[in-house]
């Protein structure tokens, strides 16, 4: 009776204030069930806006040095062929050309001296989509590597083109000044060029992008007017874009990233 009474005697403890108690509980690890301390807020995401930048379509010396350098080079032997005279311009364009008498003496030589020069000059559509198309590619896969597409796509189909002609003025169904036709410039290259670099576009850009240039360069083949030359823009349209996976393997080791086939940055 005493120890009850002791015990009913005894005040009971007064409540802590609210700020103790948080004071206390933040030392304390929280127990399943345990109240917990409200959380500050995040500050909401930022999206970066999408930064538009279009003199990254032009070649830089800094940026994409070899079509640059390339472009500038192109710049020089077309201003050249506007001014020179109509004799001395024909004799190099006849010393540069890739027909199969000189591939037969200096191939080498004429491989790359024909890529020296823009048939039509620098108004010609070849022109810009020559700067347009090799700024993009350098600027995904490298300068050399851009290079060796242009040429391969040049090369081969060069090679495509003027061996049948020499096979046929062997077999008598072709005359022999067929042996010395004109044939320069680097619109080979460039649709070489345009096929390798439509692998590494997004798919809303790649098939629209081969489909009109596949159109314009089939246009070309029924008109007839040049049907060896239009034959080697589909044949090194064709080799550009058996090159997909080579340019897109290139694409990864350069930026060291995975990229899903046919995606890549700008």
């Amino acid at each position: 009776m005493e120890r009850t009474a002791r015990a009913a005697s005894t005040p009971a403890p007064e409540p802590l204030p609210a700020a103790e108690v948080g004071a206390l509980l933040d030392g304390v690890p929280r127990q399943r069930g345990s109240v917990a301390a409200p959380k500050t807020p995040r500050p909401a995401l930022r999206v970066r806006p999408l930064r538009v930048r279009p003199w990254r379509l032009l070649p830089s010396p800094t940026g994409t040095p070899v079509t640059f350098t390339y472009t500038a080079i192109l710049t020089l032997t077309s201003l050249f062929a506007g001014y020179a005279s109509p004799g001395l311009l024909h004799s190099v364009y006849q010393d540069s050309s890739t027909d199969v008498a000189h591939l037969l003496r200096t191939p080498v030589f004429v491989l790359l001296a024909s890529a020296l020069w823009i048939a039509g000059g620098l108004l010609s559509p070849y022109a810009l989509a020559f700067v347009l198309v090799l700024t993009a590619l350098e600027r995904r896969i490298g300068g050399a590597r851009a290079i060796l597409v242009f040429l391969g796509g040049h090369v081969l189909a060069t090679l495509a083109t003027e061996v049948p002609v020499g096979l046929a003025v062997l077999a008598g169904h072709l005359p022999g000044t067929s042996l010395h036709r004109l044939d320069y410039g680097i619109s080979f290259g460039v649709a070489a060029s345009i096929g390798a670099l439509s692998g590494l576009l997004t798919p809303w850009v790649r098939w629209p992008l081969l489909a009109l240039v596949g159109y314009s360069l089939l246009t070309d083949l029924i008109a007839f007017e040049d049907p060896m030359t239009n034959w080697g823009h589909l044949i090194s349209l064709g080799i550009g874009t058996a090159l997909w996976p080579l340019v897109r393997r290139w694409y990864r080791e350069r930026h060291q990233a995975p990229v899903p086939a046919g995606v890549t940055a700008a």
